[in-house]
């Protein structure tokens, strides 16, 4: 049995598309398979996966209703034990990547996951990862599909990416099978990937639907929770964060301290929650 499938989604991106593709090819190992689904691109695209197609293992150019929907064929069509998405403009950090990590990659466990940089026009940003992972930690962040290697099975032993999510489907994939079926996971303390995050994955819009859709996957898996849910996010607030950097100042607390009091006078009794 393939023990890695390496999966590429594409939709017009063509210049993206092929420095995923050279990543990938270029791996010193390449004992994976490497399958590209394409969402029926006119930009070039094809042309440049039939440059490549003697690389490939599978390929397929077609519509879909959407980056879900085809990262769910991709899984269909994979043989590998474990799966890894490489979408266009992602990129391994280096070309030891899948050399270093086939070997880590034990069958009695459901999830690993790396390090990766999020890459912008102006930036490179590292972002590291705790060996343990804990429902607080999805209340403020993820893990990336491009530095996780998850086991084939799992998708249908729990559910296949919920295409009906523009953004938060592998959020909801990812906490719904360690925080509920508490799955077997593994960090590997190494840097995965380089994160193509330009575009809407930066966006204002893309925070604000992203947020909307881990409250429905909240209230779908976790409906006693939501109301904490709401909380934490608070508490992770910029605001808040400002709050317990003036504590560690006795004056400026002080004064903090004395305007606070002399609001609750003007407002109705506060009643604390028990």
């Amino acid at each position: 049995m393939t023990k890695l499938s390496v999966i590429t989604i594409n939709y017009n991106d063509k210049i993206g598309l092929e420095k995923t593709i050279n990543s990938v090819v270029n791996q010193t190992n390449t004992a994976f398979e490497f399958i590209i689904i394409d969402g029926g691109s006119t930009d070039g695209s094809i042309e440049i996966i039939e440059t490549y197609k003697n690389k490939l293992t599978y390929w397929i150019s077609e519509k879909d209703t959407g980056v879900f929907n085809a990262m769910n064929k991709g899984i269909k069509v994979a043989k590998g034990e474990f799966l890894i998405f490489m979408n266009s403009g992602d990129v391994f950090h280096n070309q030891e990547v899948i050399n270093e990590v086939l070997p880590l990659l034990q069958s009695d466990i459901q999830i690993f996951y790396g390090n990766n940089y999020k890459v912008s026009p102006t930036s490179k940003r590292l972002k590291t990862y705790p060996e343990k992972l804990s429902f607080s930690f999805f209340y403020s962040s993820s893990l990336n599909h491009q530095a996780s290697f998850i086991k084939r099975q799992l998708f249908f032993d729990s559910f296949l990416y919920n295409e009906t999510y523009k953004i938060a489907s592998d959020w909801e994939f990812f906490v719904y099978n360690i925080c509920y079926k508490n799955v077997p996971y593994k960090y590997i303390n190494k840097t995965i990937a380089d994160y193509d995050f330009t575009g809407i994955s930066s966006s204002e819009k893309f925070s604000k639907l992203f947020e909307t859709e881990k409250q429905q996957a909240m209230e779908r898996f976790f409906p006693t929770f939501v109301n904490d849910y709401k909380n934490i996010s608070e508490l992770n607030s910029k605001r808040f964060q400002q709050f317990l950097h003036i504590k560690n100042y006795k004056w400026a607390f002080k004064i903090l301290k004395t305007t606070q009091s002399f609001l609750l006078v003007f407002l109705p009794k506060f009643k604390a929650q028990s």
